[in-house]
């Protein structure tokens, strides 16, 4: 076993146990919207961590190409990017319905009394 590999059998080791974390998080989360703030390192460091390790062995097989760095690079500031807006996406439409607005509820069901709320949340 080459050391390039051994290196990258250790990045995916942690990617691993980050992602193994996160299950577990996810698991513990009470609601929804919790549930989608925890994807945090399984998309900022599980990711990019297996990106790097596919290149670690790369160039221990073939040398260092200039070519796959960029490609690397693309691809871990694509994952940033895609999983930021997804998880601001993600949280807003739970947010918009696991949150209940009582004042604006409260108009709403003025004649059917079905929000309970005192003067204080208003």
């Amino acid at each position: 076993m080459a050391i390039s590999e051994i290196i990258a059998s250790v990045l995916l080791i942690i990617a691993t146990i980050l992602v193994v974390a996160t299950v577990i998080s996810l698991w513990r989360a009470p609601d929804a919207l919790t549930r989608a703030n925890l994807l945090g390192p399984t998309v900022g460091l599980a990711v990019p961590l297996i990106i790097l390790a596919k290149l670690v062995v790369d160039f221990g097989r073939d040398g260092f190409s200039l070519w796959l760095l960029i490609q690397g690079l693309i691809a871990c500031f694509g994952v940033w990017i895609i999983g930021s807006v997804g998880s601001f996406y993600l949280g807003r439409s739970i947010y918009g319905v696991t949150v209940t607005d009582v004042k604006h509820a409260k108009h709403n069901h003025k004649k059917v009394q079905t929000v309970q709320a005192k003067e204080d949340d208003i």
